[in-house]
């Protein structure tokens, strides 16, 4: 298999992932982080990740125990990541970090963005390997409404 082939077919599984570890960068760790964190609403959320040209959409409902992990702390069933860059305040995100999925594969992701109670935007992108191009990628979130329907899945 060629390298661009190689790469091509390695953005194709790992996209949609990276993207969705985009919401892993919030902070989760500090005080200050949580108070952010917290300016975010509970309620049945609708979430776009987008990289290298893949988009993926999703609907959950985000109870009030979970908001903090949703905006905070999200891992996918894929990437498991953690930011030492961690910055949130003012309506304002930066944070740099790591993900890793079950295989031991490692990504390195650089993200910024905005947030508002009941809205957030991520835009960066994701290293495939040290040394190579950060690829595009980002993230939106909008709240569908406080309340969600009765057969909404659960985040």
């Amino acid at each position: 298999m060629t390298m661009p082939n190689l790469l091509i077919r390695t953005l194709a599984v790992a996209a949609p992932a990276i993207a969705g570890a985009a919401l892993l960068a919030a902070p989760a760790s500090s005080p200050q982080a949580q108070a952010s964190a917290t300016e975010v609403l509970p309620g049945y959320w609708e979430y776009t990740t987008s990289a290298v040209g893949i988009r993926d959409t999703e609907q959950k409902c985000v109870r009030p125990s979970e908001i903090n992990r949703f905006f905070g702390g999200l891992s996918t069933r894929r990437w498991q990541c953690t930011y030492p860059v961690r910055e949130v305040g003012n309506g304002r995100t930066r944070f740099e970090g790591t993900c890793t999925d079950r295989r031991g594969r490692r990504v390195n992701v650089r993200l910024t963005g905005t947030y508002q109670p009941e809205s957030f935007r991520f835009t960066g992108g994701a290293q495939l390997a040290r040394g190579t191009p950060y690829l595009p990628a980002s993230i939106t979130a909008r709240r569908i409404s406080a309340q969600c329907p009765a057969n909404a899945e659960y985040f």
